[in-house]
């Protein structure tokens, strides 16, 4: 039996760490959000929760009327210090209110449906294999999303936990071992990609998306004159002559909360020297949100750029989020500068695309904005009015480059393919003891 792949739309993280693995699968995302997994009260429950959280993002990056929010979210989310060493396992607020939830009920759709299937549970959303775990189902794998994880990601009697953790980096698993979880049940695979944009476990789409994006992100060949023989040696490709002189691709990718899409309001001004020039072309993903893309093209109009609307400046709209995946996956194919908050999204890096990082929202958002700089895939966000000035030097001096090729040689790639061995293996272990 398959495993049943689930998530819940908070945000677009979650869903999007799903994707791979259900597209790996040959099987869709079951949203325990929803029905037919959630009755009308555990809908409302969810409804209520997905509100809460994506009003507290948007609102907390409003000046001065956001800072309580700030505070608020800083607070959910806050993420104890991992040194020195030391036993983190009690329980929190947020661990009981969870707790108080699923004994209300939260999670019994979800818990029948596994029962009844015999299938176990790989999920991308904590509460759905905490509400799992608590109504007695087996065999239940969570994928973790971020660098490092709140305590709420565990069940409050860690020690005894049965779930399986599957984790992007090492400090999530030494976090894990922190909140009491046993070392057993915890693997590090790496983030889950898209399949579409490695091609397969020797990364040919990968490497020849890089090929061509190492090109365009170093126009005066600095960073490949420097770094010729590692390229040589690793990319396993020749870099794409047809790219020289084609301007780069930067996509500012707001989150599914809609936070920090007022950025793009002066972000366009900054950079309308550059596309005017023909030296970027800019795309604003809108995710699935029209109201978001509606603002957009008021600010492309604002900023004077409105024909270059189809040449050097695009928006990006999906139908829904049945459309938004894959559609954005194939954009990513072509991105050479990633625009976006420190979310799921910094992973993404390890494919070889440099990451411009905007300011985080929420504690787990810190980790990932360290890890990504601290490996050189990513820059700190310039101030928006003067993007285009720094955005240039960065192309001058092959400082985008170095961050695609660090993002490629250092992150985590194999992440999709690792999830999927392990579940082999214990589906393989369980049918022989059998």
């Amino acid at each position: 039996m398959p495993p049943l792949v689930a998530s819940a739309l908070m945000g677009y993280g979650h869903l999007r760490a799903a994707w791979p693995l259900a597209d790996a699968l040959g099987t869709g995302v079951a949203r325990v959000d929803q029905p037919p997994l959630a009755g009308a009260e555990e809908e409302r429950l969810w409804r209520a929760a997905r509100w809460l959280y994506e009003m507290a993002s948007r609102t907390s990056q409003v000046p001065l009327v956001g800072a309580p929010l700030r505070a608020l979210l800083e607070s959910l989310t806050k993420i104890p210090h991992l040194h020195p060493r030391r036993d983190l396992s009690a329980s929190t607020l947020q661990v009981h209110s969870l707790d108080r939830l699923i004994r209300k009920g939260l999670g019994a759709g979800l818990a029948a449906r596994l029962k009844a299937s015999g299938a176990p549970l790989l999920t991308t959303y904590f509460a759905a294999a905490v509400l799992a775990e608590h109504h007695g189902c087996e065999r239940i794998y969570c994928v973790v999303t971020d660098v490092d994880l709140n305590r709420v990601w565990v069940p409050r009697h860690s020690r005894q936990t049965r779930i399986v953790y599957l984790t992007p980096s090492r400090r999530a698993l030494e976090r894990l071992l922190s909140y009491g979880v046993p070392r057993g049940q915890i693997e590090l695979t790496g983030f889950p990609l898209p399949l579409e944009l490695l091609g397969g476990p020797e990364l040919p789409a990968l490497r020849r998306n890089l090929a061509g994006r190492l090109v365009r992100l170093d126009p005066k060949g600095v960073f490949r004159e420097q770094a010729r023989n590692e390229i040589r040696s690793f990319l396993g490709a020749p870099l794409a002559a047809d790219q020289e002189q084609r301007p780069p691709l930067a996509t500012f990718s707001i989150g599914g909360a809609g936070a920090q899409a007022e950025t793009a309001r002066p972000l366009l001004s900054g950079l309308a020297p550059l596309i005017r020039d023909g030296r970027l072309r800019l795309c604003l993903a809108a995710g699935a949100r029209p109201e978001v893309a509606a603002r957009f093209h008021q600010w492309v109009r604002e900023a004077g750029l409105e024909e270059w609307l189809g040449r050097g400046v695009c928006i990006f709209l999906a139908a829904g989020l049945d459309d938004y995946f894959r559609a954005f996956n194939e954009l990513l194919g072509e991105t050479d500068v990633l625009w976006t908050k420190p979310s799921e999204m910094t992973f993404y890096a390890a494919l070889g695309i440099p990451l411009v990082l905007a300011p985080p929202v929420g504690f787990h958002e810190r980790y990932n904005r360290r890890w990504a700089v601290g490996n050189g895939a990513g820059l700190e966000q310039p101030i928006a009015r003067h993007a285009g000035q720094r955005l240039a030097g960065w192309l001058s001096e092959g400082s985008l480059a170095a961050a695609a090729w660090y993002g490629f040689m250092r992150l985590p790639k194999f992440g999709t393919y690792q999830i999927l061995d392990r579940l082999a293996r214990d589906r393989g272990g369980k049918e022989s003891a059998g």
